[in-house]
Order: C-alpha cells, then structure tokens, then sequence
C-alpha cells in the first residue's frame, strides 16, 4: 500500500492533536512532510501557535458565558459542513 500524504483538510482536523503531541508517530512524520511542502498550511498552523499563545493566556471565566455558548455552536456547526 502507498501512503498518502496528509490532505489540507486532514491537517485542519489534526491540527489540535499535532500541538498537543498526540498525534501517532505516523500521522506526525505525515503531517509534517505536507507542511514542509504546503506554504498555507504552514501559514495556518502558525496562525493556530500565535492565537493559542495569545489566548491561552486568557482565564477561563474570563469569558462571558453567552460568548462561550456562542463560539462552541460556532465550531460545532463549521464541523459539520
């Protein structure tokens, strides 16, 4: 069997894994051979390292609750489509 590379879309969805180091050996060494190659994608995990560090900062109930209700509805509905 040939291994594929990872897809744009697959590294989207692997992303989080990837900078939490929970990503299996395999899928590591092939989501880092597509951002060795792949300028966007390597643009977006760069952009996912600046947002976490700069909202990781920010305490939880810091959040207004209507605001956090608002951004999970909004991450589980862009999910789905």
């Amino acid at each position: 069997m040939i291994d594929r590379g990872v897809t744009c879309k697959e590294l989207v969805e692997l992303v989080t894994d990837y900078l939490e180091g929970d990503l299996p050996p395999s899928e590591r060494v092939r989501f880092e051979l597509h951002i060795s190659i792949c300028e966007d994608c390597t643009t977006y995990l760069d952009q996912m390292r600046a947002t976490i560090a700069a909202v990781g900062r920010l305490p939880a109930e810091s959040i207004p609750p209507t605001s956090r209700d608002e951004l999970l509805r909004a991450f589980r509905d862009w999910h789905e489509h």
